[in-house]
């Protein structure tokens, strides 16, 4: 019966993502803190549902609906606006989350600037949070805003539509580590610091450190206040440091200069990414073979010329289906034994959508050797993919009759033969006269 019920979850698992706008299902769980309304955040579910998604709330510290089932997640995407939450349930811990990271589901993390176990968990992410109970300030630019309410340039991200206008922010910034796997989403102004208070009564502390070159400061464009994170297996999370960055009075909230805000199309853009909408890609399949050949061998012989092909696709949101991407131009191939023997480029074919093809020659050395294609960029899912083949030396029979190489060896082999020649006949006639002539001085004595 166990084993029945696991079918049939994995079964539905499968049928979300097949109907899905997302390319991993639609079925999104949404923690809410108690203390937030949830009226106050109709913009951005509201987008989420009119996408297609299927949202169930659920506080903190209630147990059901439960977030897994049988060791398998129950949801594509999870949702946590629980800022200022400290305690939850027992299936919500830093390490339950890090798990559904492994099983493919998305995360959106929002943050704040109290101590939480969230903030705990983004320090596991690359993310350094700054000293409890210090707030991003800016008094710049002159607004009626509390410092802390900051309108934030939006700069260019992989992640996000060109143009979008500058959005409001209120929260906690985050220092990034050194992860290749970050995806940098909106940085602090580059007036903007961290500190416990609004006024200047703490001015001193920001020119100290400034005069120590920036040591100990929690301050300027270097500071991240939206970042994502992408895992080897192509799971993404969003850690932003506001909760009210989504929120609708943000959203309809008119900039210093009076123009709209960019909240609802920010939050709708890393709501995107982070739910696998956007850059997402994968490799359909490989092909290899020998050059006039179409079907794959079961070893490859040294020198050989080699064919390899490798179809890949993008998933598109609006027709939610996978579509033949010719995007790349900088995909490489390697042909590897422990290190790269061959490292050359896997370029588009022109007028076949999807195909990335590339002709080279197997290395002079036998062994065990790997087709291995692997493809990170900020932003896109990591593309991956390894085949092994064995690459033997030529059987007795496939060797050339004789070596271009060899002529020298040749050369010198047939000259010795022949001098050999004429000299054995040289030797062998001079001996015959020789005698002759004894028996003849023999005869006229």
């Amino acid at each position: 019966m166990r084993f029945l019920r696991s079918a049939l979850v994995s079964c539905l698992a499968l049928l979300s993502c097949a109907l899905a706008k997302s390319s991993s299902g639609d079925k999104v769980l949404v923690l809410l803190d108690p203390h937030l309304d949830k009226a106050n955040y109709s913009i951005f579910f509201n987008s989420l549902e009119k996408r297609g998604y299927d949202l169930t709330f659920r506080a903190p510290k209630d147990a059901s609906p439960a977030i897994t089932a049988y060791g398998a997640p129950n949801y594509a995407h999870v949702i946590l606006f629980t800022p200022e939450t400290k305690s939850y349930a027992s299936d919500i811990t830093p390490q339950s989350l890090v798990g559904l990271l492994s099983d493919n589901t998305n995360l959106l993390i929002t943050l704040s600037p109290k101590q939480t176990p969230l903030s705990s968990l983004a320090a596991e992410f690359s993310l350094i949070p700054p000293p409890p109970g210090t707030p991003l300030v800016s008094h710049h630019p002159k607004r009626d805003e509390p410092a802390t309410v900051i309108p934030v340039q939006v700069t260019k991200s992989p992640i996000l539509s060109p143009g979008i206008a500058p959005v409001w922010f209120s929260g906690a910034p985050h220092a990034l580590g050194n992860s290749p796997y970050l995806v940098p989403v909106l940085h602090a102004p580059a007036t903007s610091f961290a500190a416990d208070s609004t006024d200047d009564s703490e001015a001193g502390v920001v020119v100290d450190a400034a005069e120590k070159n920036g040591e100990g400061l929690w301050a300027g464009s270097q500071l991240g206040l939206v970042t994502g994170f992408q895992t080897t297996k192509n799971s993404r999370v969003i850690f932003a440091g506001s909760v009210e960055l989504f929120s609708d009075e943000y959203a309809r909230k008119a900039l210093p200069d009076g123009i709209p805000s960019g909240n609802a199309q920010f939050v709708r853009d890393i709501a995107a990414w982070v739910f696998q909408e956007t850059k997402v890609l994968r490799i359909d399949r490989t092909e290899h073979h020998r050059v006039n050949e179409t079907d794959v061998p079961e070893m490859y012989t040294i020198n050989d010329q080699i064919v390899y092909t490798a179809y890949i696709s993008a998933y598109d949101s609006r027709t939610t289906s996978w579509k033949p991407y010719n995007g790349l131009t900088d995909l490489q191939l390697e042909f590897t034994m422990l290190d790269p023997h061959v490292r050359t480029a896997l370029l588009p074919v022109a007028g076949k959508p999807g195909k990335y093809e590339v002709q080279f020659r197997a290395p002079d050395r036998h062994g065990v050797f790997k087709f291995v294609v692997g493809w990170r960029r900020q932003g896109h899912s990591f593309l991956h993919t390894t085949t092994t083949v064995p690459v033997v030396p030529p059987r007795h029979d496939e060797y050339p009759r004789f070596l271009s190489a060899a002529w020298p060896y040749y050369a010198g082999a047939i000259s010795t033969s022949i001098g050999f020649f004429i000299f054995s006949a040289l030797w062998l006639a001079g001996d015959v006269k020789g005698e002759r002539k004894s028996l003849k001085n023999a005869k006229s004595e």
